[in-house]
């Protein structure tokens, strides 16, 4: 019997549905700590949040203003492409939607280019980006979010591989057509659907 069919087998004797953990990933309880590069050096007073691109309203907040924006939580399942699954995570933030009623997106927006520290940037659909769980998180199961994982804001997106949920996230660009961001430029998926298996760019 294959590891991943023991690790399915035992949700269902915990009774958990199994049909939660997509194909070819495992649950664990842990929460591994992945990046590109190194752990960013983050300075909270020169820190800021730009959204530019294809809107009448761009904006630049201080960690001050995003701090006053309201928040709400979300508890969600998340899905690594190195294919662990995480289930029940809590998170508290800013809702994307939130966001994006207060710059004024053009008509023709598509996408969103996702950017962080190190010039990394991740790409996603604006149907995707704006689901009712995606957030802009500040917070992880009640504690602020660490360093590791992405203090003081990093996107949460649970429908998607968890390497669509950018860390140290310093804003977006609304676009009118997909642009890779730095994972899809080295192979991965343009996508990434955990329940589809889009990994990589042939998939």
């Amino acid at each position: 019997m294959s590891f991943f069919t023991r690790n399915r087998d035992e949700l269902i004797t915990r009774g958990i549905d199994p049909e939660r953990l997509p194909p070819g990933q495992y649950r664990t309880d842990r929460f591994p700590v992945l990046q590109a590069g190194s752990v960013p050096r983050v300075d909270l007073d020169t820190w800021d949040f730009v959204v530019d691109g294809l809107v009448r309203n761009p904006v630049r907040w201080s960690w001050e203003d995003v701090q006053g924006i309201p928040s709400r939580d979300v508890t969600a399942d998340i899905h690594c492409v190195t294919k662990w699954s995480k289930f029940d995570t809590s998170w508290t933030g800013i809702p994307t939607r939130d966001v994006w009623e207060k710059i004024g997106a053009d008509p023709e927006a598509t996408h969103v280019l996702v950017k962080a520290y190190h010039g990394y940037t991740a790409n996603l659909p604006i149907e995707d980006f704006l689901s009712q769980d995606s957030l802009f998180a500040h917070t992880y199961e009640g504690e602020p979010l660490t360093l590791e994982h992405g203090f003081p804001l990093r996107l949460v997106v649970p429908r998607l591989y968890f390497w669509k949920s950018v860390k140290w996230c310093r804003g977006f660009t609304v676009l009118a057509q997909d642009e890779p961001g730095f994972w899809e430029r080295n192979g991965y998926h343009m996508y990434g659907d955990p329940f589809r298996e889009q990994r990589f760019s042939n998939d």
